[in-house]
């Protein structure tokens, strides 16, 4: 159903290398690219997450209550890549672990503040 996400950037050239390296864990690579748009996906019909210059030239603000969640299949790839992304220079916004019932999940925000998450269901 989610074709897409974007997340708006102030940082554009850090945020691009940021993603890079994270996303290349999930095998994700560059799917579509312009001078202040990049879009990340596994394929061409995969959801994608990108990044942006908002379009009215003003300054990308974080959305109050907003976050992208990347779906792993197991919670050591969400412990590692919850990592990569504080190594990457991301802050952590709730460490790896089991939140309620089979929901595992790891919170950060990227360089420009913006939420995510890398979760899994376990059984």
């Amino acid at each position: 159903m989610i074709g897409y996400v974007t997340i708006g950037t102030n940082k554009f050239d850090e945020a691009a290398k940021f993603y890079d390296e994270l996303f290349a864990m999930v095998g994700a690579g560059r799917a579509m690219e312009g001078d202040t748009f990049i879009a990340w996906s596994t394929g061409p019909t995969a959801p994608a997450v990108s990044i942006t210059k908002p379009f009215n030239n003003e300054a990308a603000t974080v959305g109050n209550g907003v976050m992208v969640a990347i779906v792993m299949d197991a919670p050591d790839k969400v412990d590692a890549f919850h990592a990569r992304a504080i190594e990457l220079g991301g802050t952590d916004e709730g460490a790896p672990g089991a939140r309620f019932g089979n929901f595992y999940a790891g919170y950060f925000r990227d360089l420009d503040g913006n939420k995510l998450n890398a979760f899994c269901i376990t059984h």
